[in-house]
């Protein structure tokens, strides 16, 4: 989701058919159904800040009920155009930003988020992962893991990413990108997933294996740091970026990110 536009990437498309089948094994350890009516904040954390992410983001989070809500069975992100002001902070936009730090940290393990992701210039959609303690030094020599980001300008394609390496700017990424064969993304819902092991991480899209990496090095340790510690998962709906660039004219407001559930797995001994 940190994704300034100084950084290299070697951007493969995945073969199916040269990954792992799936291995089972998986026992459900953590999840949230959105079946309430507000969020469980004994799981999440709804993020206040007007930061910007380091590249060029344009919203504020919010923990209003305008940008996070659980409603109809599912966690809503709702982007708005609304110049927010917070602590005398103003932004054009508002949106959301969740995470489960401290309330859910796993080290290993199938992570998956039902999810559908928003359409337009300069929504970028994300549910991705951070170190929990940055035990290897700053962003990105701890590991970053993206599960997935939408750009809503391009919606037919889902970028799946991992940043390594050492602390910006001699920071890394390695990534695929993944089509549907008809459609868009943002058509409909969609199941985004990892099964992350010692020394690789898979990338799933409906329980379909669309790539894997073990291509990863961190200046502050050996392999397989920094992928060896526990991270924390986070759902949000930014609005502009380098990544996507700002909204144009034709870009629709209120912008939603729907999260049916999440779900945690690791595996039996």
């Amino acid at each position: 989701m940190i994704r300034p536009i100084w950084i290299s990437l070697l951007s493969v498309v995945a073969v199916a058919g040269t990954l792992r089948a799936d291995e089972g094994n998986w026992k459900l350890i953590w999840s949230d159904e959105f079946d309430g009516d507000k969020l469980d904040y004994s799981k999440w954390e709804a993020e206040v800040n007007a930061f910007g992410g380091g590249n060029d983001e344009q919203q504020m989070y919010t923990d209003r009920k305008e940008n996070v809500r659980v409603e109809n069975g599912s966690l809503v992100i709702e982007a708005r155009k609304d110049n927010p002001n917070i602590q005398g902070t103003t932004r054009p936009y508002s949106s959301g930003r969740v995470r489960t730090k401290h309330r859910g940290d796993w080290k290993y393990g199938k992570i998956e988020a039902r999810a559908k992701l928003p359409e337009g210039e300069g929504m970028w959609s994300a549910v991705w992962m951070l170190p929990t303690e940055e035990k290897y030094g700053g962003w990105a020599a701890s590991g970053e893991i993206d599960i997935i980001e939408i750009n809503g300008k391009s919606p037919e394609t889902a970028h799946l990413t991992i940043h390594h390496g050492g602390g910006w700017p001699n920071n890394r990424q390695t990534g695929g990108k993944h089509k549907l064969d008809e459609g868009k993304y943002t058509d409909d819902f969609h199941v985004y997933a990892i099964e992350w092991q010692a020394k690789s991480i898979r990338w799933l899209i409906d329980g379909k294996p669309v790539y894997e990496s073990s291509d990863w090095q961190s200046a502050g340790g050996k392999f397989p740091a920094p992928f060896d510690q526990e991270f924390h998962l986070i759902l949000n709906l930014a609005v502009g970026g380098r990544f996507v660039g700002r909204p144009s004219e034709k870009t629709v407001f209120p912008s939603r990110m729907l999260v049916d559930y999440v779900r945690v797995y690791q595996q039996s001994e």
